[in-house]
């Protein structure tokens, strides 16, 4: 039977992701019949597999696409007086970690899981998820900023940001669908602002293979892994 890297067979079980994983083993705190791991290591199936001495079990994964509200965060704790996601979803769910975020001011699909290897691939950059999201900014988008976000990238702090644009309609150069497929903080809104423009909405509608849909604002559903 196949073998699998002992940091995936972690990261799916325990719903943390792969470098949590790894920093398991060079704690040397997993062992994997009786022996203490190393970093790359390989396991076949049926093997005993413990941390500091408690078996790690299959776990049932659980996938959920939730329609966050702006004026939510991400987090598990209140920040203030600031809801979190967490509010929004029944007991059985509180443990389920967030697949990547939304800021606070923003709205849209997010996806909850207790499967780190599936939040790892769908935010590690080699995947390449596209994600798709609806803008409105204070004011028309001139023409040469609309080429320069689109065509050339706007330099900031952390790099280079091009993102695809689109209109959402024909007379209308204040609301956008933006197309982008990194992750960094907030990168949507400082590319406008950089250029003089404040986004007043954001709102993610596409995350991979999953479109937010009809789904009601504060609402979630189960999906299933793709």
């Amino acid at each position: 039977m196949e073998e699998i890297r002992l940091n995936k067979y972690l990261a799916t079980n325990l719903g943390i992701s792969r470098r949590e994983a790894d920093d398991l083993i060079a704690g040397q705190k997993v062992t994997v019949d009786q022996q203490v791991a190393q970093l790359g290591a390989r396991i076949k199936p049926g093997s005993d597999v413990r941390i500091d001495g408690k078996a790690v079990s299959h776990t049932d994964f659980i996938y959920l696409m939730l329609n966050k509200p702006v004026d939510y965060v991400c987090s598990r704790k209140r920040q203030g007086e600031t809801p979190t996601i967490y509010e929004l979803l029944p007991a059985e769910y509180q443990s389920l970690k967030s697949v990547g975020r939304l800021d606070k001011n923003s709205s849209g699909l997010i996806l909850l899981t207790n499967d780190g290897d599936f939040a790892y691939r769908m935010t590690h950059p080699k995947f390449i998820k596209t994600k798709l999201y609806e803008v409105e900014i204070d004011r028309d988008l001139a023409p040469l900023h609309q080429q320069m976000i689109a065509d050339f990238g706007v330099n900031l702090p952390d790099g280079r940001s091009q993102l695809g644009l689109m209109r959402l309609s024909d007379d209308n150069r204040r609301e956008w669908q933006v197309q982008m497929s990194e992750g960094r903080n907030r990168q949507i809104r400082r590319t406008f602002d950089a250029l003089g423009y404040k986004v007043v909405a954001l709102h993610r509608t596409n995350f991979g293979p999953y479109t937010l849909g009809e789904l009601e604002t504060g609402k979630y559903i189960t999906v299933d892994k793709k």
